[in-house]
């Protein structure tokens, strides 16, 4: 029977300091600066650590981009305006935003500046290769580069995103391309590049459509005043305001020829392009060139079914036609839908009339010498026209008409003569009325925050939560005394009709909140599991774990943490990670594991140099006789069906542990059924074909991902990342494997081939005898062919000959 509760307890003020602790977060110290990164060290999201250059103009570290999303990026390292924000001029990873916690930017020993997201997956990298000391810096003028003291190896200036600095070339191998948004750093809709013809052109390359806005495309090269005839494909912004390109294209800033001006040249989200430079007191940024004086005749600035109007006034809006409404009310790149649906009877049909309006492009055909009537007439009897465009030649003084399958690129302008006949239902004919939805302004108004799965606790408006803890501190106390009376009973006994499996109760029983107690309420994050997140935690007794909180939906979940333990429970082995307790209370799965010192062979192979020749063979020889236990001499015969470096970890001596079960399978020797294999398991880059093609399911598709993972351990390369990463001669190559295959060309004796995939990193100090084996093993592992390939056990005789 339960108590009252008592007028003073010590429970819930622990609860509510505890809270506190959690609510309010610690002062982060300022950002440290540097001038340069050398080979083996790194920058990470967590230390806040930037690079300057010298004059202290530009700035390079990661910036926030979102939620617990960052972007390695380039910056003015003055804040301007009354919002305080930084100038933005280039990033590496706009459109793959990394963790808050664990990303690292690491200039290896190969001299590949690599970007890690958590230290799991190679986001973005230079793909250099280089033996001199190499040493990254950020010029005065904005550039990173990479140098060896005599060259430029790589620089950012090669790969701009949307902005060109002073000096800075615009080549027939790069393009810019505008920001999604104002609060969206991902790639926009815009672009801009050399075309096929030589001629620099900005390109709408939007949701449904694309089309080339300027030049003018309705117009020759010649009556555009640009060239075709060159073949070197450059435009450059000079110091002095000058934009050029070498297709005979050439414009001045207001301020032309003006010394000591900070400018930068930038397409912008609305597609403009426009040359920005500072005020002689720093403060904000005035526009000195812009391509167009008229923003509404940029394409797709409002979206399919809507017309753009412009005055000095009010700036830019769009609104969508009568009897439309938008499709996403927050963007206006989506458009507009209509109300209704159009019959393809002509006689159900009727036209609304809007003056002064054009729809560019999108023309079924042009019909000279037509009459409105005719032009009517033409429409209604073709269902896919939306619309025509009725207009006066005044060459030979008679109308054409436009029928139209789109009304797209539409804008309202006093100065444009002609008319625009909408096709409506008949029912709808009330003269037409613009509603306006909303003003769009040139910055944009699609807001998005980027989210990663690593959260970092609030850095602001922690005030605001306090006082409503305050508020609702009566509230928690309450739930606290319930569910802490409730947790008791729960924990005194095993739930009425739970069943937990004989291997379970070997191990220790840990309560939630001992487990929470162990994390300090699970702080610190430190990767992902199959299926969960793996915190650090320190035990009662003092021993450090690694607690993995799994991420369960009803049964589905219980079954997956039933079975991963059980599993787990029945295996002993120095190279199979250690399980020492689990937690199974209301809706909380977690597992209790024995800590790893040194991370995953993830964490360690492509963000630091500590991985040397006998490390990675000891790896690679431990990882067989932890996979060929599980295959061949526990009691069950188990498929780990994920083997990949994030599930191998390293203990103190480096010694690789087999982790992760969750999407292991029990079968028995007598006779598997694989049918049991419901749906494909794994990681892409390293599951076997057999998933993909539906053969059966055996023990080989862990041999095909352990030849991953050596191929791996032996070029340094992760199959992941895009093929061009490798060579830029082997684009034809899909996958790893192939590249390694075709390097080696059936020869794994041959010293010179082998020295062609072989990680830079190791500086040609390996074991040639045993790299020859390794290589032999993984090139069979990898096979297609299951049956060809060799049994685990069988690759551990061959590694330790």
């Amino acid at each position: 029977m339960l108590q009252p509760r008592r007028p003073k307890m010590s429970k819930p003020l622990f609860f509510f300091v505890l809270l506190l602790s959690v609510l309010i977060p610690p002062i982060s110290s300022s950002s440290s600066i540097i001038t340069s990164l050398s080979k083996g060290t790194s920058l990470s999201t967590s230390q806040d650590t930037q690079i300057s250059s010298p004059n202290g103009d530009y700035t390079a570290g990661f910036h926030s981009v979102g939620k617990n999303a960052y972007c390695f990026a380039i910056w003015l390292s003055n804040t301007l305006g009354d919002d305080k924000n930084y100038t933005i001029v280039w990033m590496a990873n706009r459109d793959d935003p990394v963790n808050g916690r664990h990303s690292k930017l690491s200039l290896l020993k190969s001299g590949d500046l690599v970007l890690t997201d958590a230290g799991q997956r190679v986001v973005w990298a230079t793909e250099t290769q280089s033996n001199a000391d190499v040493e990254l810096e950020l010029l005065d003028n904005g550039n990173l580069v990479l140098t060896d003291k005599t060259i430029i190896i790589w620089q950012s200036f090669d790969t701009p995103t949307d902005t060109l600095l002073p000096g800075q070339a615009l080549t027939k191998n790069s393009k810019l391309v505008s920001l999604r948004s104002s609060t969206n750093f991902s790639s926009g809709f815009y672009k801009l590049h050399f075309s096929d013809d030589n001629v620099l052109e900005l390109v709408y390359e939007g949701l449904e459509m694309s089309s080339v806005y300027w030049p003018t495309s309705w117009k020759t090269s010649w009556d555009n005043g640009r060239s075709t005839y060159n073949n070197s494909k450059i435009a450059v912004f000079d110091l002095l305001g000058r934009f050029r390109s070498t297709d005979s294209f050439e414009a001045n800033t207001s301020d032309f020829g003006e010394g000591g001006i900070k400018r930068r040249l930038t397409l912008d989200i609305d597609g403009n392009i426009r040359v920005y430079s500072l005020n002689k007191k720093k403060t904000n940024w005035k526009v000195s060139w812009q391509a167009f004086s008229q923003p509404c005749r940029i394409h797709g600035i409002c979206g399919l079914n809507s017309l753009c109007t412009y005055s000095h006034d009010s700036g830019r809006k769009c609104t969508c036609l009568q009897n439309h409404s938008m499709k996403n009310l927050t963007d206006w790149s989506y458009g507009c839908k209509p109300d209704f649906k159009l019959s393809c009877d002509s006689n159900m049909v009727d036209f609304h009339q809007l003056p002064h309006v054009e729809f560019f492009g999108y023309d079924i055909k042009k019909i000279f010498n037509y009459t409105l009537e005719q032009c009517k007439e033409e429409c209604s009897h073709n269902c896919i026209c939306k619309g025509f465009q009725f207009k006066y030649d005044e060459k030979d003084g008679t109308y054409s008409c436009f029928p139209k399958t789109l009304l797209f690129n539409g804008y309202r302008s006093p100065s444009w003569k002609d008319i625009i006949y909408v096709k409506m239902p008949k029912a709808g004919n009330d003269s037409y009325v613009e509603r306006p939805i909303g003003k769009l302004q040139c910055e944009g108004t699609h807001h998005v925050l980027l989210e990663r799965s690593y959260k970092q606790k609030e850095q602001h408006g922690w005030l605001k939560t306090f006082i409503g803890f305050i508020a609702a501190l009566g509230v928690f106390e309450f739930i606290f005394l319930a569910s802490y009376l409730i947790t008791n009973l729960k924990c005194s006994s095993a739930t009425p009709g739970q069943v937990y499996s004989p291997a379970i109760d070997r191990f220790k029983r840990f309560t939630y909140a001992e487990l929470k107690k162990a994390t300090s309420n699970f702080r610190e994050e430190i990767g992902h599991g199959s299926g969960g997140v793996v915190y650090k935690g320190k035990l009662s007794d003092n021993r450090i774990a690694a607690i993995k909180c799994l991420k369960i939906e009803a049964s589905q979940g219980e079954t997956e943490f039933l079975a991963e333990v059980s599993t787990i429970g029945k295996l002993n082995h120095m190279n199979l990670i250690d399980i020492w307790g689990y937690c199974a209370e209301g809706k909380h799965r977690l597992l209790v594991y024995e800590y790893m010192e040194h991370g995953s062979l993830a964490d360690n192979l492509h963000a630091s140099n500590i991985l040397d020749w006998e490390k990675r063979f000891r790896i690679a020889l431990g990882t067989a006789k932890g996979l060929a236990y599980l295959h061949e001499e526990c009691l069950e015969w188990v498929l780990h069906c994920d083997v990949k470096p994030q599930n191998i970890l390293l203990d103190s001596n480096y010694e690789p542990k087999v982790a992760d079960f969750g999407l292991s399978k029990l079968l028995n020797r007598g006779g598997a059924d694989n049918s049991s294999f419901s749906r494909i398991r794994g990681t892409r880059g390293y599951m076997a074909p057999e998933w993909i093609f539906h053969n059966p399911i055996t023990s080989k598709v862990d041999v095909y991902s352990y030849g991953i993972v050596l191929l791996e351990l032996i070029t340094g390369k992760s199959p992941n990342r895009p093929q061009s990463n490798l060579d830029n001669d082997e684009m034809q190559h899909t996958m790893l494997v192939n590249w390694v295959r075709e390097k080696i060309h059936g020869d794994e004796q041959s010293a010179s081939k082998i020295q062609q995939v072989v990680d830079g990193a190791l500086d040609c100090n390996y074991n040639l005898e045993q790299m020859k084996a390794l290589i032999k093993v993984a090139l069979q592992c990898s096979k297609e062919d299951k049956d060809a390939r060799l049994t685990m056990s069988q690759v551990v005789d061959i590694l330790q000959e």
